[in-house]
């Protein structure tokens, strides 16, 4: 069994011996097993040396990585995802692993679907886009520095109130899909920003339409929509030469993946993202893989 003395530690030989006594597999399906865990052990022996236990989820984004990178399809990908999640099970079964790391994985068919996401320089000068002097200028700020601050959708942003908001303890209350409430956190500008909107302009703007329960409302006083709120984002957008993909969901996959990038922990990226499942969250590792591949193809010498 190639591979087995690759890592002895990983109990290859005896997850094999599983699949075949317990399991039942057929030979085919056992040699498949047997190549993709072994090629798991040589990497790791490599790259991630050390207990398994040790091993997190963007050690295994690193080796699905190393799989795109040696040419291997899509199809196979799955297929070593798939394989190694039946040997974590294994290792769970047998106490030598504490969690299913294998299940958190991205497979490779949403690859080609990766979200914007924006520099943080470019970041900087969207939220600056808008003109302060202006009501509707502050206002508009005041929405840019909360979606990026925040991480929250677009239907949850336009969705805040005022009793939402904890700008002195920096935070704030939204509703996300299935009525889910999750508390998260303002940054000072963001704060900074919506203090001078809701003390100086929106008492304002909502005096025709004091019923006006939301944060962020229209010219006119009415709360504020989530087209109004995708306008907002495209004008400014535009004006700070940002491309036409530019959205509100943009400033949210900036959010996340300028967290991992300055290394905020993925399960807290999970929950400030109101995400049900950290599979869905992992995404911006990978998202976050491709532009340090990118840096070192222009930088590095031998990029």
């Amino acid at each position: 069994m190639s591979g087995s003395s690759a890592s002895g530690s990983d109990s290859i030989g005896s997850f094999l011996y599983y699949l075949m006594a317990e399991c039942n597999v057929s030979a085919n399906t056992l040699a498949a097993y047997r190549n993709d865990v072994a090629r798991f052990a040589r990497w790791r022996k490599r790259v991630a040396p050390g207990p398994i236990k040790s091993l997190d989820v963007r050690d295994l984004s690193g080796y699905v990585s190393f799989l795109h990178d040696s040419g291997l399809a899509p199809t196979s990908i799955a297929r070593h995802i798939a394989s190694l999640s039946t040997y974590f099970r294994y290792l769970i079964f047998e106490g030598l692993a504490d969690e299913n790391l294998a299940k958190l994985l991205i497979a490779p068919a949403v690859w080609d679907r990766l979200p914007t996401v924006l520099a943080p320089a470019a970041v900087e000068r969207l939220l600056n886009a808008p003109g302060c002097s202006t009501r509707l200028g502050r206002r508009d700020r005041a929405a840019l520095e909360t979606l990026y601050a925040t991480g929250c959708r677009a239907s949850e942003t336009v969705g805040l109130r005022p009793s939402d908001l904890d700008l002195e303890g920096g935070k704030a209350r939204c509703v996300g899909k299935g009525n889910k409430e999750r508390v998260v956190p303002l940054g000072g500008a963001a704060r900074q920003a919506l203090t001078t909107y809701l003390e100086n302009d929106r008492p304002i703007l909502v005096a025709r339409h004091p019923e006006t329960a939301v944060v962020f409302v229209t010219k006119s006083g009415k709360p504020l929509s989530r087209i109004g709120l995708w306008r907002i984002v495209k004008t400014h957008a535009s004006r700070a030469g940002l491309p036409a993909t530019v959205s509100p969901h943009a400033l949210r996959h900036s959010f996340a993946t300028h967290l991992l990038a300055g290394g905020a922990d993925l399960r807290v990226v999970q929950e400030m993202l109101g995400h049900a499942s950290i599979a869905t969250t992992q995404i911006y590792t990978r998202v976050e893989m491709s532009r340090l591949i990118e840096v070192h193809k222009r930088f590095h010498p031998r990029g």
